[in-house]
C-alpha cells in the first residue's frame, strides 16, 4: 500500500522543514509589499490632489466668468431702467409744462 499524504499534510511538512526561511521570506516580502502599497497610495493621493486643484481652479474661473456676465447683465438692465425713468420724467415735465387742455 502506498503512503498518500494530503495537501494540508504536505504544507505542514514544508513549513516544518523550511519554517525559519519561510518566516523571514514572508517578513521581507510583507515589508516590501507594505512599502509599495504606501508609496503607491502616496503617489495616488498626490495625483488626486493635483487633479482636484486643477478642477477647483477651473470651477473658480467658470464662476468668475459667470459673475462677470451677471454683473454686465445687471449693469445693462440698470442702464435701461434709468433711461426709462429719465424718459418718463421728461414726458411728465413736458406734460406739466403744457398744462391741462381739457
Amino acid at each position: 500500500m502506498t503512503d498518500r499524504t494530503t495537501l494540508l499534510q504536505e504544507v505542514g511538512q514544508a513549513l516544518r522543514d523550511n519554517g525559519l526561511t519561510a518566516a523571514i521570506t514572508a517578513l521581507v516580502g510583507g515589508g516590501i509589499a507594505l512599502l509599495a502599497s504606501a508609496t503607491r497610495k502616496a503617489f495616488t493621493n498626490d495625483a488626486m490632489l493635483a487633479r482636484l486643484d486643477r478642477e477647483l481652479i477651473a470651477e473658480r474661473n467658470r464662476v468668475d466668468r459667470q459673475r462677470a456676465e451677471d454683473r454686465k447683465g445687471d449693469a445693462d438692465r440698470l442702464e435701461r431702467i434709468e433711461t426709462d425713468i429719465r424718459a418718463m420724467r421728461d414726458l411728465m415735465l413736458i406734460a406739466f409744462q403744457r398744462g391741462r387742455t381739457d
